[in-house]
């Protein structure tokens, strides 16, 4: 049976300032590109380019998940000496047409990992 409840709105917009996003104490990404998702009842998720996080520390899981309104998502674990976030980081790598923004960006769990902003200013 069909849901007839609509779609949630999904808001995507520019994050201003620097996001760093440290995990167990070491810095895994920092962009001044990041993106804020925000999605009817679910806290915002800050969405960062791929090429602003240090692939060192990410290892690519066989774990999916699939939205209706975002497509199939990929997941990464952090990995530092002596920590791992298994499954921590998500990324929709052909996302569905209405938030197309997100392609190529990666997302945390924000259990996982610590977020700092820092002012457009510094």
């Amino acid at each position: 049976m069909k849901s007839s409840s609509p779609s949630p709105v999904i808001t995507i917009a520019e994050q201003p300032g620097c996001l760093l996003v440290m995990f167990h104490g070491i810095q895994v990404a920092a962009s001044a590109r990041a993106l804020v998702l925000l999605e009817a009842n679910y806290p915002s998720v800050y969405y960062v380019p791929r090429e602003d996080i240090d692939e060192k520390y990410f290892a690519r899981t066989d774990h999916t998940s699939y939205c209706p309104y975002k497509g199939d998502a990929s997941y990464f674990s952090l990995q530092v000496p002596g920590h791992e976030g298994a499954n921590a980081v998500w990324s929709y790598e052909d996302p569905k047409v209405s938030v197309e923004q997100i392609r190529g960006y990666m997302a945390f769990y924000p259990d996982q990992v610590k977020f700092e902003l820092l002012d457009a200013e510094v």
